[in-house]
């Protein structure tokens, strides 16, 4: 069986057990706590397994593999049914431009190492952590509203009607973006497309409160 190490926050974490679901394939859950005694992540064992000490970590067999992005397009190959990215080279760019917007422009800068180093190196308050953090976020999504809102290719989901590598990056965002109190009005087709996700039930038994070592 798969086995996932995983953080029941980590939005990456939380990508890969959506694709997962989505895809109808079990798992093991095995937590590694982000927070508990300095960060489990760092722990020599947890550290053979990924040297860049992050969630997730996926071991299938005799391959462990890092980064969520790279796990899901792993998946995508090996179990292409239901499919995670649409026919045609140019939707699939428009989809994983979709994921990358999320994925690599807005979630570095609010991830737990960079808000950490705020706080703890650099002496920034609570508040103006949050500042940051809402900045970057509420910024970050809107550049995704235009994405979609703007083009005839979204439908009820990111790209068309069916859920797609898009969609498996923007839930976990938004949960975050509403953990840290965020402003959502001026994404109403993020938002949408946000609820209608949460209606499948690979959504929706991915959320951080339903994992194992939620807390």
């Amino acid at each position: 069986m798969i086995k996932l190490y995983s953080y029941f926050r980590s939005s990456a974490s939380f990508r890969v057990r959506i694709a997962l679901n989505l895809k109808g394939l079990p798992f093991e859950t095995a937590p590694v706590h982000l927070l508990k005694g300095g960060g489990e992540q760092f722990a020599p064992g947890f550290k053979l397994l990924n040297p860049a000490a992050l969630v997730p970590v996926m071991v299938d067999g005799g391959e462990t593999l890092s980064q969520s992005l790279a796990i899901i397009e792993y998946l995508e190959e090996l179990y292409p049914s239901p499919p995670l990215l649409p026919q045609g080279a140019s939707a699939r760019a428009r989809v994983r431009a979709i994921a990358l917007s999320i994925a690599c422009e807005i979630h570095p800068l609010n991830n737990l190492r960079v808000l950490g180093y705020l706080s703890k190196t650099l002496g920034v308050s609570d508040d103006e952590k949050n500042a940051w953090y809402r900045y970057w976020v509420e910024t970050g999504l809107a550049a995704v509203e235009a994405q979609l809102a703007d083009d005839p290719r979204s439908g009820a989901f990111c790209h068309g009607d069916a859920a797609t590598l898009a969609d498996i990056c923007l839930v976990p965002q938004i949960f975050n973006a509403q953990r840290f109190n965020c402003e959502l009005g001026h994404v109403p087709t993020v938002m949408g497309i946000f609820r209608r996700c949460l209606d499948l039930p690979a959504f929706a038994d991915a959320v951080p409160a339903k994992q194992p070592d939620a807390a």
